[in-house]
């Protein structure tokens, strides 16, 4: 993050951690207590810094995005485990859908290059960092000559970001919900491909707040028709009445990236247009 100058005559924070590693070592010095609660992170971890925790994580990508110039982006949700090509070992139905990732990166190779047209601070290309449709969005975005951004989550197993994120937009999270924000905060487009129990989570979510009037309506496309009305029945919950039908727009299924485009371009939704992708 850029180190700003001085907004007053207080003494900079960083100037007293550097004076505190240069004190005596004494039995004072060593004891917890006398550490500054800012470079504190036994302190910072404590359960009562939660709310302190969750700020900061809402506030360093936010503030590291504005300083890179980001603003605004198409989000790419899908599985970790889609493979590049069919691989042994894998079920017959996984290994099909390795067409998910190469249409996931020739969608976000376009939409970067109309993100270039602009100067390259609209449509940004985000993905969740991971491997599979994740990384394929990376790719799909540096292969263009772009940069993109990777949001990544701790998780119990061991999971490194994929290669093609940007490396100064490559942002790690402890809490979901603020992980998720971040991915609408600048939304102008969701893309979500197949996926697991947190492409779901990410697609409803995402549904549920331009639903309720809680976030504007932007383009939602469901990559993958087949997938999608096999794993959800969404005209049942239409006609069962615990969605309205109107509702059935809020979305839309396409299979290549040139229909994920077509339809960014033609989108009407339920409410007003929403204006095209640079580029068109």
């Amino acid at each position: 993050m850029t180190k700003r100058p001085s907004d007053g005559p207080f003494r900079d924070a960083h100037q007293d951690i550097e004076t505190e590693r240069q004190v005596p070592d004494t039995p004072q010095t060593r004891a917890p207590a006398y550490k500054l609660a800012f470079a504190d992170d036994d302190f910072l971890v404590r359960r009562e810094l939660r709310p302190v925790r969750l700020q900061l994580e809402l506030l360093k990508p936010e503030m590291m995005m504005e300083e890179a110039g980001v603003d605004s982006t198409v989000v790419l949700f899908g599985g970790a485990r889609i493979p590049e090509r069919p691989e042994d070992g894998r079920t017959e139905s996984l290994g099909n859908m390795s067409r998910y990732y190469e249409e996931a990166r020739r969608f976000a190779h376009a939409i970067t290059l109309r993100s270039l047209e602009s100067g390259g601070r609209e449509d940004v290309v985000v993905t969740g960092g991971g491997p599979g449709v994740m990384e394929a969005g990376n790719r799909g975005a540096i292969e263009a000559g772009g940069r993109s951004m990777g949001l990544s989550i701790v998780l119990p197993h061991e999971q490194a970001p994929n290669a093609y994120i940007s490396p100064e937009l490559c942002f790690n999270f402890h809490y979901f919900a603020i992980r998720k924000m971040h991915f609408l905060m600048r939304a102008k487009v969701i893309a979500v491909f197949p996926g697991g129990f947190g492409t779901m989570d990410e697609l409803f979510e995402s549904l549920t707040l331009i639903q309720t009037g809680r976030m504007q309506q932007v383009p939602i496309l469901l990559f993958g028709r087949s997938f999608w009305e096999t794993v959800v029945n969404f005209e049942a919950l239409a006609d069962a009445g615990t969605i309205s039908r109107e509702d059935l727009n809020l979305f839309r299924f396409v299979d290549t990236a040139e229909e994920a485009l077509a339809a960014i371009d033609d989108w009407q939704g339920t409410g007003e247009r929403r204006g095209s992708l640079p580029g068109r």
